[in-house]
């Protein structure tokens, strides 16, 4: 009979630039104001990185580096690297293939998945299913963006809300009850209008024009993502339960997509669990697209028991959007 293999995370590493981007800050930039921000968003500040020179897999490299630090395992060990990013460093290469140039990682193959703010749970199901396979033992996967490099300072609408930075786990092989147990993911391409990078992919290649036309930035109708990401979230969350007979009282951990702290309460709520149990990290960070639940694992992991329940959830562009189911194992980190 044929060993069945589950996916742990079993170390985690995180890391956002020094400099810290303030509301009050913003306010010297754009019409606006840090309590309008607070109470719309509950965003406070979102770390930058103002080097024009530091590429989404710099981000990525020192959350790796952190990660292999707090392992221990030696990085011929890794066998795959996949990075989830909507900000990659080139068109035609791939990041991950940078980063495991930077980070030397010469044993391991790499892969983008590009999903938005759902590329981390994409990309985590992605590197389970390789370990569940029984044909890979160590892959990390990356949740890594450097939004500022697509945002435009002088659009008070976008620019508030987002922040750099990236975050990294180690799925491990185990045969124990733990690791990601089962996922609920969902795409709509009708919705791709609503939160776009409108120039720049052969669709529309840069040129004079989109630069002149801002149209290498991020735009977005707020309204409309916002309602979708409750309902997208919600129900995917649901549907999760629903399949693993599980009840709100029966989830530890609610590690929501840190995209506006008013959509994270309103999932709370309609799922019935309590804010007490909920992760949030917004107010320091910023929407850090795919790095945000990457980073929320990594800023929490403490709190984390083993045989803890978690579910973790996102909606993006796309429209992207779902939720995954998570039994807590052991780190290696001591």
């Amino acid at each position: 009979m044929r060993t069945r293999y589950n996916a742990g995370i079993t170390a985690l590493g995180g890391y956002v630039p020094d400099h810290i981007l303030t509301n009050h800050a913003l306010e010297e930039m754009v019409d606006t104001n840090s309590e309008w921000i607070v109470s719309r968003t509950g965003i406070r500040e979102r770390h930058i990185a103002k080097d024009k020179n530091i590429a989404t897999s710099d981000l990525a490299v020192i959350a790796v580096e952190r990660l292999l630090a707090n392992s221990g395992l030696d990085k011929d060990a890794v066998e795959c690297v996949i990075v989830a990013t909507s900000t990659p460093d080139y068109i035609m290469v791939s990041t991950a293939s940078v980063v495991c140039e930077k980070a030397g990682l010469t044993n391991a193959w790499g892969v983008d998945s590009n999903a938005a703010c759902s590329g981390f749970l994409y990309a985590l199901t992605l590197g389970a299913s390789l370990i569940e396979s029984g044909r890979y033992t160590n892959v990390i996967v990356i949740g890594a963006d450097k939004n500022s490099a697509i945002i435009n300072y002088e659009d008070r609408n976008t620019c508030i809300l987002f922040g750099d930075g990236a975050g990294a786990v180690l799925l491990e092989r185990t045969t124990e009850d733990s690791g990601l147990i089962d996922n609920v993911f969902r795409t709509d391409g009708s919705g791709k209008e609503q939160l776009i990078v409108q120039a720049g992919g052969s669709k529309n290649p840069s040129s004079v024009e989109t630069v002149t036309n801002k149209l290498n930035y991020i735009s977005q109708n707020g309204r409309v993502v916002f309602k979708a990401a409750i309902e997208g979230m919600t129900q995917t969350c649901k549907e999760v339960f629903k399949r693993n007979d599980l009840v709100a009282d029966d989830i530890n951990w609610l590690v929501p997509h840190q995209a506006n702290l008013r959509i994270i309460q309103s999932v709370g709520d309609i799922l019935d669990i309590p804010i007490e149990r909920v992760k949030i990290n917004i107010d320091r960070y910023g929407n850090t697209t795919a790095a945000t639940i990457p980073l929320c694992l990594w800023d929490y992991k403490n709190d984390f028991k083993e045989g803890d329940k978690l579910i973790l959830t996102a909606f993006g562009a796309g429209f992207s959007w779902g939720a995954s189911y998570l039994v807590w194992g052991k780190l290696r980190e001591q």
